[in-house]
C-alpha cells in the first residue's frame, strides 16, 4: 500500500477530503542542480492536492492522518489512463496510413480520432471505477 501523510479539510458521512502536499524526491538527490525534474519541481512549487478518501476511522477537520492507496489500483488506473489514448493514437494512425499510404493527412486525422476515442474510453473507465472502493484512498489512522 502506498501511504502519505495528509491533513483533513472536510468530512461528510464516511468520506473525508484530505489535503496532501506534493513532494519530489529531488531533496535527497545528488544531481538535483542539473536535472530537469528538479527545475520543474521548483517552478511548480509545493502545491497542495485535495483528495477524497474513505473514512473508516471517523476523523474531524483539522486532523492529521495517514492515507493509503493500493499499489495495484494505482498501477492499473495509471496504465489505463496513459495507454488507452496512446494505443488509440497509434491504431488510428495505422488505419489512416492503410487508407492512403502516399499522404499524411489521413494518418494525422485518423491518429487524432483514435486519440479522442482513447480519451473516451478513459472517461468510461473513470466513470466505472470512481466509486469503487478498491480505487479510493483510505484513511488508515489518525496521526498525533
Amino acid at each position: 500500500m502506498i501511504e502519505e501523510n495528509a491533513h483533513v479539510v472536510q468530512t461528510d458521512s464516511g468520506i473525508a477530503w484530505v489535503e496532501a502536499q506534493r513532494e519530489s524526491a529531488c531533496g535527497a538527490c545528488k544531481v538535483r542542480g542539473g536535472c530537469g525534474t528538479s527545475v520543474l519541481a521548483s517552478v511548480m512549487g509545493k502545491r497542495r492536492n485535495q483528495v477524497r478518501a474513505l473514512d473508516p476511522v471517523g476523523v474531524k477537520p483539522g486532523d492529521n492522518v495517514l492515507i493509503g492507496l493500493r499499489e495495484r489500483a494505482l498501477v492499473r488506473a495509471s496504465f489505463t489512463m496513459y495507454l488507452l489514448p496512446l494505443a488509440g493514437l497509434f491504431v488510428g494512425a495505422l488505419m489512416g496510413q492503410q487508407l492512403d499510404s502516399q499522404g499524411e493527412a489521413w494518418t494525422i486525422l485518423f491518429g487524432l480520432l483514435g486519440l479522442l476515442a482513447g480519451f473516451g474510453l478513459v472517461n468510461l473507465f473513470y466513470r466505472r471505477i470512481r466509486n469503487n472502493p478498491v480505487y479510493q484512498a483510505v484513511i488508515l489512522k489518525r496521526i498525533s
